[in-house]
């Protein structure tokens, strides 16, 4: 499952003087836990349409001539731009750069996958001179405070060390 999570609650008519009126889409966006909303035109989803055919096979999209002045109409199209934001989620185990941006989510090149067998060398992150997992026995004039911190911060909260 993908860590991306789309909705369309809802849609808006817009009208300006230089064209005629469109509707605009509200797209919430859940992705690794944190929401964001996007708002975008039909026209724009056909845009993206157009360039995920060059890379995947997208689901059909709804059509481009309706009657954008029909609430009816326009709810239909919300909900059929809804699945197919979310059958391409579905359907793709890996989304498509161009679809990551028109979502606006922050993308990081992904490793390969024969670069992520075998190739990657491990460095310690952090180094205990004695078994932290061992209490010591006797008082230390000179204890290590970062390992009694962890042990007793992650293995024994309610312990209290000398």
């Amino acid at each position: 499952m993908h860590p991306v999570r789309v909705s369309i609650p809802s849609f808006r008519s817009e009208t300006n003087s230089i064209e005629k009126g469109y509707t605009v889409f509200k797209i919430d966006v859940l992705w690794n836990g944190r929401q964001h909303t996007v708002e975008k035109r039909y026209r724009e989803f056909h845009a993206l349409h157009k360039m995920l055919k060059k890379s995947i096979k997208p689901p059909e999209i709804p059509s481009k001539h309706v009657r954008n002045w029909v609430p009816k109409v326009l709810e239909q199209r919300r909900q059929g731009l809804e699945l197919y934001l979310q059958t391409i989620i579905m359907e793709n185990e890996v989304l498509p750069k161009i679809f990551l941006d028109f979502l606006n989510i922050r993308h990081f090149p992904s490793v390969p996958k024969t670069e992520s067998c075998g190739k990657l060398s491990h460095q310690p992150v952090l180094l205990f001179l004695r078994d932290p997992y061992l209490l010591p026995s006797a008082p230390n004039t000179f204890s290590n405070v970062v390992i009694e911190g962890v042990i007793q911060g992650v293995f024994c909260p309610d312990l209290q060390l000398r």
